[in-house]
């Protein structure tokens, strides 16, 4: 029903009739309260010729910048991997002191000695410290027996774990109680020598005595060995009371660590 005046009823369809004079095509009248009719086409003004149809929602894209020469490029990839190089050896650091400030003694199977200096069948005070140590945990019980390891350097006549051993004695522990592997004259060697006698034993797990800078070393070398190796840092080192000397011990080790772990593999 058409209304060309007023309202319609109730129930009616509404079909708003365009004004006299309104060209055929033209869109019909906007009903009362300005909403376009329902189904209606908002038609939009023709875009200047030659002008291209707007997007919308989109940024225009960026300008790339240049990309710089190789010698530029090569030089900042260098210094990224100097960079990152210099994180790690940095952590690396702080792990071997941090590490080496653990004591994790507990019952084991034996105690494991490394060697260090001796003059003249004498231990060095560093040698000498680690021994110590070693003899105060046995006279705690941790371990029935202990190890001692060191070769003989050039120009000695008695090896490390000998004088480890005759000191050892002469501190009280039995002599039936200390085993020595004198072969080794690297880390990795001594402890290679200590879990082939330990494996023909049937033990497994050592306490392994040295001073704090050396334990990240022993731990891993021990680990790779197939020993449940377990930290217990000497104290009274000449090297740990001077922190010159520490410092310097420390920084030594974080390049030996990684070349005698990777000599272990």
């Amino acid at each position: 029903m058409t209304h060309p005046h007023g309202p319609p009823p109730d129930g009616d369809e509404t079909v708003f009739l365009p004004p006299p004079g309104t060209p055929p095509h033209a869109p019909p009248p906007s009903p009362p309260g300005g909403r376009p009719p329902l189904g209606a086409v908002s038609v939009e003004p023709d875009a200047a010729p030659g002008a291209e149809p707007a997007r919308r929602g989109r940024r225009a894209p960026r300008e790339r910048r240049p990309r710089a020469p190789w010698p530029v490029r090569l030089v900042r990839g260098t210094l990224k991997l100097l960079l990152f190089l210099g994180a790690c050896w940095a952590l690396l650091v702080a792990a071997i002191h941090l590490f080496g400030r653990r004591d994790e003694a507990r019952p084991s199977d034996a105690i494991v000695v490394l060697g260090a200096a001796q003059y003249d069948g004498r231990p060095s005070p560093v040698l000498q410290a680690r021994l110590d140590h070693a003899i105060a945990l046995y006279r705690r019980g941790v371990a029935p027996r202990m190890i001692m390891t060191g070769g003989t350097a050039p120009g000695d006549t008695v090896s490390e774990a000998e004088v480890g051993r005759r000191y050892a004695i002469r501190a009280g522990v039995p002599a039936g109680a200390i085993l020595t592997e004198r072969s080794g004259m690297t880390t990795l060697e001594s402890i290679r020598a200590v879990a082939e006698l330990m494996h023909q034993r049937g033990d497994s797990s050592a306490v392994l005595v040295s001073d704090p800078f050396h334990m990240l070393r022993l731990k891993l070398l021990a680990r790779r060995a197939g020993l449940r190796g377990y930290s217990s840092p000497t104290r009274t080192s000449p090297i740990s009371r001077n922190r010159a000397e520490e410092r310097r011990f420390l920084v030594r080790e974080s390049f030996g660590l990684p070349l005698a772990v990777l000599g272990a593999i």
